[in-house]
């Protein structure tokens, strides 16, 4: 240790660490070094009765006493710079810790140990964070997924998990994962955007805003379909804070990551097969075991198998004002996907009777896109109207129409009713929501 820490004295002649997590491989070989000193020196179990604040005063302490000790040559700022990097990788999630402090970044997205990009405002971009080689990042990872009693490993190579603050985390691994272990992380807000936010953002114009919240406070059953970070999830944390704290809301996800706000919110998730293969518990599992649970409301993070029946069931049978989310690129997709899932848990249910199912029990049918510019927007609101032979019919209510492309790739643009007068209204009534014709009024544009 003494004589490579050294040897590293003099080769150190870059900047120990920028402030995004870059380092050259002095530095790094450095970090380790001081980071095997430190748990050679630290006893562990004495450090867990201390708080977070009380063991990073103790590690920085440690630290600059193995710098003073052997002499290495390195300047104030590299110095905080190494400190922060090991209480990182000690108390933390190494270098990713820079990233999870921004609060401008929304995707972290790893690619192996050497490249990391994250989504800024919509936008992918590479960053200078790197983690020392693929046996470090898996180690970020297991660190992760352990912690909510997950592994990953040659026998289970992907994984979905979450962090302490909600974000959610999938990582897939050799021999699956060719290059090395990749880790994908979508962030999600410590204070959650609300509706207004989405007005101000141009995701939405006010008079969406105020259908939105009557739907929300009327029981009407929602369907939010779009594609990948397209904002569902968004959208959905958004529209349940409008239902009421006295209700029960049974919540059911792969993987833990909406922010309901009311008190009294059940949290279901489900579980991968064990090492031997057993102790599956699926989505599906989850929804008919919280028909027994008296909800309310039951709230779907995502639909995508056998689970799209009892859904619907539990829609038609007294649940009201549930939602759930889909992958699709338009709301007539989203149908058709529902149909397919329907059909891998009942295959011998004629497709009629598929069609009902979904058109007494979906009301009304969101599509949110993220636009070529990276902005998120509420492109379509659609009510089901009910059965026309064989076809589902839907009524559209408000759109965005993209008119072209302005300076630097801004998409251009404007939201618009389309003149019809959705049948919703009258429920909205019954539930004392008044909504004003001039909010379906086709002749009025909002960009």
């Amino acid at each position: 240790m003494d004589a490579e820490i050294l040897t590293l004295r003099d080769r150190l002649a870059a900047p120990a660490a920028n402030q995004r997590g870059g380092a050259p491989a002095a530095y790094q070989q450095l970090k380790h070094s001081i980071h095997q000193a430190l748990l050679d020196r630290v006893d562990l179990e004495s450090l867990q009765q201390l708080s977070q604040d009380q063991i990073r005063d103790e590690l920085k302490l440690l630290i600059e006493h193995l710098l003073d000790e052997e002499s290495v040559a390195i300047n104030e700022a590299e110095r905080r710079a190494l400190t922060r990097d090991i209480q990182n990788e000690m108390l933390g999630f190494g270098p990713l810790e820079l990233l999870l402090a921004d609060p401008s970044v929304s995707d972290i997205l790893v690619n192996t140990c050497s490249k990391v990009y994250v989504e800024r405002r919509g936008k992918l971009e590479l960053t200078d964070v790197r983690f020392s080689d693929d046996a470090h990042l898996m180690k970020i990872i297991d660190k992760i997924v352990s912690r909510v009693g997950r592994r990953i490993d040659e026998s289970c190579p992907m994984v979905d998990a979450r962090l302490p603050d909600g974000s959610r985390v999938n990582a897939i691994i050799p021999p699956l994962a060719i290059d090395g272990p990749i880790m994908s992380i979508r962030r999600f807000a410590a204070d959650p955007l609300r509706l207004a936010d989405l007005v101000a953002y141009k995701s939405m114009t006010s008079a969406m805003a105020d259908v939105l919240q009557g739907l929300g406070k009327a029981e009407i059953n929602i369907l939010i379909s779009g594609g990948t970070g397209s904002g569902k999830t968004t959208m959905l944390n958004v529209i349940s804070g409008f239902i009421s704290p006295e209700e029960r809301i049974v919540t059911i996800e792969d993987a833990a990551e909406l922010q309901l706000q009311q008190p009294h919110v059940v949290r279901l998730e489900t579980r991968p097969p064990n090492i031997e293969g057993q102790g599956e518990v699926t989505q599906r599992a989850l929804v008919r075991n919280a028909l027994r649970m008296r909800p309310d409301r039951i709230i779907l993070g995502e639909v995508r198998g056998g689970e799209a029946l009892d859904m619907l069931q539990a829609m038609n049978t007294g649940h009201e004002g549930s939602m759930a989310t889909i992958h699709a690129n338009t709301p007539r997709d989203a149908l058709t996907r529902l149909e397919n899932m329907i059909s891998m848990a009942a295959a011998s249910l004629p497709t009629k009777a598929m069609r009902q199912q979904i058109s007494s029990a979906i009301g009304v049918v969101l599509q949110v896109a993220r636009l070529t510019d990276g902005k998120r927007k509420l492109v379509s609101l659609q009510e089901i109207t009910g059965m026309e032979g064989d076809v589902i019919t839907m009524q559209e209510i408000f759109l965005f129409k993209q008119t072209g492309l302005g300076e630097n790739g801004a998409v251009v643009g404007h939201f618009c009713a389309t003149g019809v007068r959705p049948r919703f209204v009258e429920r909205l009534r019954c539930y004392g929501i008044e909504v004003p014709e001039q909010l379906f009024d086709p002749t009025r544009h909002f960009s």
